[in-house]
C-alpha cells in the first residue's frame, strides 16, 4: 500500500508556515491519542501517520527533501521506512500533549518521564562512482555513550534509587488554581525530579549520576544509490545517548559530492566533453566514450561538427526510488593539434584551397539551443 501525501495526512497546503503544521498534527494527535481510543488499531495506524508526516514537515532540511525526491527522499534508519512505535511518538514530540492531562502514558515508560539524547550531524564525501552504486562506509563517531560502570542508570551499581516525595512517582504534579472561570486543574512535570518520578540516592562516581559520558562508536552507513549534493539521511537512533537509559538522539548524515574529474552532474543526468580528431569528424569513426560503470563505443557520423551532443540513454545516476536512470550527454570537440610538421602543414593547407573544405552551412544544421530543447523534451 502507497503512502499518504505527508501534506495530505495533516491536512494542510504546501507553503504551510511551521506553526500551521504544527497545529495540524496537534490537533490529529489529540483526535486520535490511544488515551483517547483505547483498543482502537484504525486511531493507532492514524497516530503513527500523524507522527510521521510531523517528523519530516517539521524538519527543515527533511521538507525540502521530501519536497524535490518525495518519499524516496526522506527514509529513515538503514534506509528503511517510519518505524518509531507509541512510546518512541510520546517521547520525540512530547511538548505537543502537555497541559491536556492524558497521564503519565505520554512520554513515560514503567512510570518514570522518558528523556531523549541530542542529535548529531555529521558530512559524509561520496563519490560520483559510490553515488551510481550505492556504499556503505564505517564511520567513527565521537558522542555521548552509556556509562559503562552503572550501564547508563546514573546510580551507582545500577542501584540507588528512591520514588520522588513530590510526585509520588508519577513524574507530574497537579495545581489547581480559581479562576473567574471556576477551578481550573494544571498538570506540569514535576521540578524536583524532572519529571522522572524517581531520584537517585547514591549517583554514580563515573558520571555523576547522568548515565552518560564522552565517547566513539563506528557506525555502519548503508547509503543508497542516487543520493545527491546536499542531501540528509536519518538514523534514527544512533546519535547521543540520553541520560539515564532515555531514547537517543538521531544521527543525521548530509551527503558531499566530490567533484568528478571527468563528469558534470545535473540531477541524475551526467555531462562531459570528449575530443575527436579533425579526421575522425571527417570521415567518421568508432570512438570509446568513459562513463561510471567503464567505457562505452559509440560511432561518429562522418562529418560531424564540433559541438554536437551524443546522448547514451540510462547511463547517468539512478534515482532513488529505484525507478530508471538518468542519460549521459557527451559533448564532441574537435581537437586542433598545436604544433605541426611541414609535411602536415602542406598538406593542411592543400586540403584548405580545396572548395570542399570551406564552410557551407545549408541551414540544415541545428543550433545550440535546438539541439539541447531536442534532448530535453
Amino acid at each position: 500500500m502507497s503512502k499518504r501525501d505527508y501534506y495530505e495526512v495533516l491536512g494542510v497546503p504546501k507553503n504551510s508556515s511551521p506553526e500551521e503544521i504544527k497545529k495540524a498534527y496537534r490537533k490529529l494527535a489529540l483526535k486520535y491519542h490511544p488515551d483517547r481510543n483505547p483498543g482502537n488499531k484504525d486511531a493507532e495506524e492514524k497516530f503513527k501517520e500523524a507522527a510521521e508526516a510531523y517528523e519530516v514537515l517539521s524538519d527543515p532540511e527533511k521538507k525540502g527533501n521530501y519536497d524535490r525526491f518525495g518519499h524516496s527522499g526522506v527514509k529513515f534508519q538503514g534506509g528503511q521506512d517510519f518505524s518509531m512505535d507509541i512510546d518512541d511518538i510520546f517521547s520525540h514530540f512530547g511538548d505537543i500533549f502537555e497541559g491536556f492531562g492524558f497521564g503519565t502514558s505520554q512520554r513515560t515508560r514503567g512510570g518514570q518521564r522518558v528523556k531523549r539524547g541530542s542529535n548529531l550531524r555529521i558530512k559524509v564525501r561520496l563519490t560520483l562512482e559510490e553515488i551510481a552504486s550505492g556504499v556503505q562506509k564505517k564511520v567513527k563517531v565521537n558522542k555521548m555513550v552509556h556509562c559503562r560502570q552503572c550501564d547508563g542508570s546514573g546510580a551507582k551499581g545500577g542501584g540507588g534509587f528512591s520514588n520522588c516525595h513530590s510526585c509520588r512517582g508519577t513524574g507530574y504534579v497537579s495545581r489547581v488554581t480559581n479562576t473567574f472561570l471556576g477551578r481550573m486543574q494544571t498538570t506540569t512535570t514535576c521540578p524536583d525530579c524532572n519529571g522522572e518520578g524517581r531520584v537517585i540516592t547514591n549517583k554514580c562516581p563515573g558520571c555523576y549520576g547522568q548515565g552518560i559520558v564522552q565517547g566513539e562508536e563506528v557506525i555502519s552507513l548503508d547509503i543508497p544509490a542516487g543520493v545527491g549534493n546536499d542531501m540528509q539521511l536519518t538514523l534514527r537512533g544512533m546519535g547521543n545517548a540520553a541520560p539515564q537509559r532515555g531514547v537517543a538522539g538521531d544521527l543525521l548524515v548530509l551527503i558531499e559530492e566530490e567533484e568528478h574529474p571527468v563528469f558534470r552532474r545535473e540531477g541524475h543526468h551526467l555531462y562531459c566533453d570528449h575530443y575527436i580528431s579533425f579526421p575522425d569528424s571527417a570521415l567518421g569513426a568508432q570512438v570509446e566514450i568513459p562513463t561510471l560503470d567503464g567505457k562505452a563505443r559509440i560511432k561518429i557520423e562522418p562529418g560531424t561538427h564540433s559541438g554536437k551532443v551524443l546522448r547514451l540513454k540510462a547511463k547517468g545516476l539512478p534515482s532513488m526510488d529505484g525507478y530508471g536512470k538518468g542519460d549521459l550527454f557527451v559533448n564532441l570537440n574537435i581537437w586542433a593539434p598545436q604544433d605541426l610538421s611541414v609535411k602536415e602543414r602542406d598538406i593542411l593547407e592543400a586540403l584548405n584551397a580545396s572548395e570542399n573544405f570551406k564552410p557551407h552551412p545549408t541551414g540544415k544544421e541545428k543550433t545550440f539551443f535546438e539541439r539541447m530543447k531536442e534532448y530535453f523534451s
